[in-house]
């Protein structure tokens, strides 16, 4: 699968699993939390739940930030598995996610990327202050950091990409965005015809059935090559 059109202006990332360690962290998070629970609990399982509950969350309207969101998905999560919820229990989530570092080839692969020339934004479901300690750690090679707070929507939805490509100045076939969810950036992708490239970590996450990333790769240090392929590397 191979690239190709006019020279993108700028790359986007989703944040969390593209970027940033998301289940590792989300993992170890947990792992804290469930700690005081003499219960055994399957924690994929336990994730699995909270992303279910985050993500109907985060499609209600009137919009909520996610701080507000995650408190209520682990809530909720906590109940389904009849865990007592502790009063910090949701301070502690997103603490630990504005924590969570890049992945060990991301902050190098970022530098070439902007040494090539190329715009660098992030657009992620998330809130301001939360993303911006992971965004401490990626090196300071990111121009923009788009958010849900800032966009008042969450993926997949089109009002916070359009938000994005309003902000950044470009038009959709300007850019190519990166990521690693298929149900949150691929979908929208599909509805709203932007290039994409999927960074598939091995997660277990598959592809939409009725859509097809433009490229695919299993970590960000291969995307400078797959750019250098369409000719879009200086």
């Amino acid at each position: 699968m191979t690239l190709s059109g006019p020279h993108p202006k700028w790359l986007t990332f989703d944040c969390y699993g593209t970027l940033i360690q998301w289940d590792e962290g989300l993992l170890a998070a947990m792992d804290r939390i469930l700690a005081g629970n003499k219960q055994s609990i399957d924690r994929d399982a336990f994730i699995a739940v909270y992303d279910r509950h985050e993500h109907r969350l985060e499609a209600e309207r009137p919009h909520r930030s996610f701080q507000d969101v995650s408190a209520a998905a682990l809530a909720l999560a906590m109940k389904e598995f009849s865990l007592e919820v502790s009063p910090g229990d949701a301070d502690l989530l997103t603490s630990s996610i504005s924590r969570m570092p890049p992945f060990p080839e991301v902050v190098e692969t970022l530098a070439r990327l902007k040494a090539a020339g190329f715009k660098l934004a992030i657009i992620s479901n998330t809130d301001d202050a939360i993303i911006a300690g992971n965004v401490a750690q990626l090196g300071g090679w990111v121009d923009r950091v788009i958010t849900a707070e800032q966009a008042g929507a969450y993926k997949p939805t089109r009002q916070i990409f359009q938000y994005a490509w309003q902000e950044l100045g470009v038009e959709k076939q300007q850019l190519v965005h990166v990521c690693a969810s298929p149900h949150l950036d691929l979908a929208a992708a599909r509805e709203l015809g932007f290039k994409t490239v999927w960074v598939d970590r091995g997660t277990g996450r598959k592809p939409l059935a009725d859509y097809a990333p433009d490229a695919i790769i299993a970590r960000l240090d291969e995307l400078p090559d797959l750019l250098s392929a369409a000719g879009w590397m200086e």
